[in-house]
């Protein structure tokens, strides 16, 4: 069965950086869409950066500019390389992956996806 298994993440003062990884099990990432999700505490989660099979990407517009999202193809892995880091973008961070085609329309879309990770916690203090 697939597995994403999220890691990197941590605490870090306002301005610092930080890079999630996601690693993936029965499922290539070459040939699937991913996107980084993140819930913060009585809120709803929310897409922030997707990467389509051929690479395109899509940004929230909270974290665009700041946010990279990138995969490693031969480590089967996901990134999201987050500089800086402001206290709103504390939150629980998961990967997501779905296979096949998805227009980049909907590539922040929740609903869009079949796979989850367990989540890593990010913190950014002021």
């Amino acid at each position: 069965q697939v597995q994403l298994v999220e890691s990197g993440g941590g605490s870090v003062q306002a301005g610092g950086s930080l890079t999630l990884s996601c690693t993936a099990s029965e499922l290539t990432v070459s040939g699937a869409y991913m996107g980084w999700f993140r819930q913060a505490p009585g809120k709803e989660r929310e897409g922030v950066a997707a990467i389509d099979r051929d690479g395109r990407t899509k940004y929230s517009d909270s974290v665009k500019g700041r946010f990279t999202i990138s995969k490693d193809n031969a480590k089967n892995t996901l990134f999201l390389q987050m500089d800086s880091l402001k206290p709103e973008d504390t939150a629980m961070y998961y990967c997501a992956a779905g296979r096949r085609f998805l227009s980049t329309l909907y590539l922040l879309l929740e609903s869009a996806y079949s796979y989850w990770g367990q989540g890593t916690q990010v913190t950014v203090s002021s």
